[in-house]
């Protein structure tokens, strides 16, 4: 039969929850068309390329 391995205390386990819930700042690279900070991976919001391409018309 399987045993349990044993007790984890309240402080230990809501230590290790704790981690779970926290906001991390996103990671953030320049435009390569434009310069202005943007989320890799996604069209640039101020000039609307992405990969050098214009993706978007933006006013």
């Amino acid at each position: 039969m399987a045993v349990p391995k044993g007790r984890v205390s309240k402080s230990k386990r809501d230590k290790r929850k704790a981690q779970s819930w926290k906001i991390a700042m996103p990671n953030l690279v320049k435009c390569s068309k434009c310069g202005e900070l943007m989320v890799p991976h996604q069209v640039c919001k101020a000039c609307g390329s992405y990969n050098k391409k214009t993706i978007v018309a933006v006013d």
